[in-house]
């Protein structure tokens, strides 16, 4: 065993090119992989922070809802206790999250039709507490959608009578080309009060926390849970948001797995012919050690041995540059999530075991040939 350290390490030190040819090829591969592992999970965290901002894609409404005029106008007529929400947001394993309980109707203020839409803090099932999605609503307050405002005559800072409440703006919302415009958001409680509806709501949001495939049906899993949760509600799904959601998601575990398996195929075809050359380098060499007895387990270990020696090198090397690779770039390209990107300690044990093994791997063939030339030839040749 020591005999043969000995001679792969003399080797290594008299072809000192084709090791280096080597280790900068293997180097590379794993730092691409390791720059992409972290990567990808600042990826997958971007895409859920930025595919999250598309905006709720599941409404629990009471099951009692007129479809007809919840489409028409966009809420239901049915209202439902408050408390459902706490009934929701204190089930464990629920694939739902960022729950938010509203109540919406058309009200007159000051001779227009606005929509009046009251909402709660947002909860979330334990063990899913998440970053809020929408902005938080003093008491007292209400943001105003950009066309009431307009035909409210209101600004910041102005004071809105809603009923019997006094109200203060606290801001007008930017344009954004969707019914929001016409609405007044003000805290469930004080809409609750506008309103006469006391502990009422019509309306929960929630996103969904699945990631299915394009052949299964989301919306009946979300529906048999919240049947079991809340039987007295009934849940639609905005079809679009949820699938762009999920496509995003698997396009991006897709595009990962694709990328770092192209960089190891082509990693270890290199490896493989770098071997092979250096079998084809040694070929008295290899025929003079059978002639002085050498089995196939040294020969083959000269030549497998020199990959580990080149794998663990490369290994070690791959992942101090890959992750500062990672931690230098990655935060320009994912800013979103910038600070949450840190180095993962547990890929450099994997680095010092997989690539040798991939070298190991790629050199078999080669080593087979070492091993199957007949000395007698060999000598004869040289």
């Amino acid at each position: 065993m020591r005999t043969t350290v000995l001679l792969i390490w003399k080797e290594l030190l008299h072809r000192k090119g084709s090791f280096l040819l080597g280790a900068i090829v293997l180097t590379a591969a794993v730092a691409l992989c390791v720059a992409l592992s972290i990567t990808e999970i600042a990826s997958q965290r971007e895409t859920r922070r930025v595919t999250r901002d598309l905006g709720f894609n599941l409404r629990i409404i009471p099951r009692e809802t007129d479809m007809e005029h919840f489409y028409l106008t966009g809420y239901s007529q049915q209202t439902m206790p408050e408390t459902a929400i706490d009934k929701l947001a204190k089930i464990k394993d629920f694939s739902y999250n960022h729950l938010v309980a509203s109540l919406q109707q058309k009200v007159e203020v000051a001779g227009s039709q606005v929509l009046l839409m009251g909402i709660s803090g947002e909860r979330a099932p334990p063990g899913k507490k998440k970053p809020p999605m929408i902005f938080s609503v003093e008491p007292g307050t209400v943001h105003v959608g950009h066309e009431a405002a307009r035909l409210l005559g209101v600004k910041k800072g102005d004071t809105l009578t809603l009923g019997d409440q006094t109200m203060r703006v606290a801001r007008v919302m930017p344009e954004m080309g969707t019914v929001d415009d016409i609405r007044v958001i003000g805290l469930l409680a004080d809409v609750q009060k506008v309103l006469g509806l006391e502990g009422q709501i019509n309306e929960i949001k929630a996103i969904d926390c699945l990631c299915l495939t394009a052949d299964e049906n989301p919306q009946a899993i979300l529906q048999d849970q919240l049947q079991q949760a809340l039987p007295e509600a009934r849940v639609v799904m905005q079809s679009s948001i949820a699938e762009a959601r999920a496509r995003q998601r698997q396009m991006s575990e897709k595009y990962a797995a694709f990328v770092m398996g192209a960089v190891l195929l082509v990693a270890a075809a290199w490896i493989g012919a770098l071997a092979i050359v250096n079998v084809r380098q040694r070929y008295g060499e290899i025929g003079l050690f059978r002639a002085l007895g050498y089995g196939s387990c040294v020969i083959g270990s000269l030549v497998l041995g020199r990959a580990v020696l080149i794998g663990l090198t490369s290994g070690l090397l791959g992942y101090f540059l890959g992750t500062w690779l990672a931690l230098t770039w990655a935060p320009e390209i994912f800013p979103v999530t910038a600070r949450a990107i840190r180095a993962l300690p547990s890929l450099l044990p994997w680095a010092l075991v997989a690539t040798p093994l991939l070298a190991a791997v790629a050199s078999l063939i080669p080593a087979a040939i070492a091993i199957t030339q007949d000395p007698a030839d060999v000598l004869r040749n040289q």
